[in-house]
């Protein structure tokens, strides 16, 4: 398979055991696979992280495939962060895990999870991985056109760093203003 033709997916998975069997699993199907061992990690390979490396904010994934249960940050958390970011919102999270619990499965497909596989991963999942990479770009295509392989190449990483630190600003602008409000209410209180 040609080298750009080639579906490039970001596994994260906090289990070596587990990453190693959907790396080999994903690279016998002929994906281009990268792998991570935690949210954080992901989020710094998707350049979504405030102290990121130039040379890995120009990867640009198909598809990305995380475990729903890791330590730090889940991959529901993970998730949610991912479509909340513009460069890479339109990007299918699929969700691993080795419980079945229609709760979680839910919660993820609200935030927007493409889909959710049980673990160990299997043949054909593998295939629905690829089903959901072809439905991506085709409904990518039919709503922009030709200017999607353009746009897609290189997204706009510095309006997401600008609005992920204006996000923290505004946050702990925030609690510095509620906790100003809460000393004065105090003054006044005491004071009467």
């Amino acid at each position: 398979m040609e080298e750009e033709n080639r579906v490039r997916v970001l596994v994260v998975d906090d289990c070596p055991v587990d990453r190693k069997v959907v790396e080999r699993l994903l690279k016998n199907g002929s994906f281009e696979v990268i792998v991570v061992n935690s949210g954080k990690k992901a989020m710094e390979v998707l350049g979504l992280h405030e102290e990121m490396s130039p040379a890995i904010n120009d990867q640009r994934f198909d598809i990305i495939l995380t475990d729903y249960c890791m330590p730090e940050m889940t991959g529901y958390d993970l998730l949610k962060v991912i479509k909340e970011n513009n460069s890479v919102t339109s990007v299918p999270v699929v969700i691993m895990s080795s419980e079945n619990n229609a709760q979680r499965i839910n919660s993820c497909q609200v935030v927007g999870a493409e889909d959710f596989v049980l673990k160990p991963l299997q043949a054909g999942d593998i295939q629905r991985l690829r089903g959901h990479v072809r439905r991506n770009k085709q409904v990518a295509t039919t709503t922009l056109g030709p200017a999607v392989p353009i746009m897609c190449k290189r997204p706009n990483t510095f309006l997401d760093r600008t609005r992920y630190r204006l996000r923290r600003v505004v946050a702990s602008v925030s609690w510095v203003f509620y906790l100003g409000c809460i000393w004065w209410v105090l003054v006044l209180v005491l004071a009467l």
